[in-house]
């Protein structure tokens, strides 16, 4: 038994998936192809977490705030990633701010802070996620069975 899946519950392949669960939603918002304040964005911003939590709750690993914010992490990297990828179309450089900088010296800065703001939105995520699912599994009763 792996590390991860004996302190996680999930193996890093099965962490990493759920983490991808949320991947779609960046692309879309940063495309424009899903606005903000739909029923869509919603579900593309709730659904995932929710997915999460309900794994945790069917798998009972033995620490489940530790796996979701593991698995927010991983969503922040997905998130990260996908500002980076769809940089020109979404977010672009746009930082009246920042004008006197050199172009490559303000790119750099505000990619940057791209990251690092998706690393931290990605943890927050788990966090409030893995928090939610320890108060649920504190609250409803394991079945006896999952056939781990």
């Amino acid at each position: 038994m792996s590390g991860a899946r004996r302190t996680l519950g999930f193996s890093w392949p099965a962490l990493v998936a759920l983490a991808a669960l949320a991947a779609p939603r960046v692309a879309l918002h940063d495309l424009g192809v899903v606005p903000e304040g739909t029923i869509v964005a919603a579900l593309l911003a709730v659904g995932p977490p929710l997915c999460w939590v309900a794994a945790v709750l069917w798998r009972r690993p033995p620490r489940p705030f530790l796996t979701l914010v593991v698995v927010g992490a991983l969503y922040g990297v997905f998130l990260a990633a996908g500002h980076q990828v769809f940089w020109d179309s979404s977010l672009g450089m746009d930082a009246p701010g920042l004008a006197g900088l050199a172009p490559k010296a303000r790119e750099a800065l505000l990619r940057g802070a791209a990251v690092m703001s998706s690393l931290v939105t990605g943890t927050v995520v788990g966090v409030v996620a893995g928090a939610v699912a320890l108060l649920l599994s504190r609250v409803l009763p394991a079945q006896a069975d999952h056939s781990r």
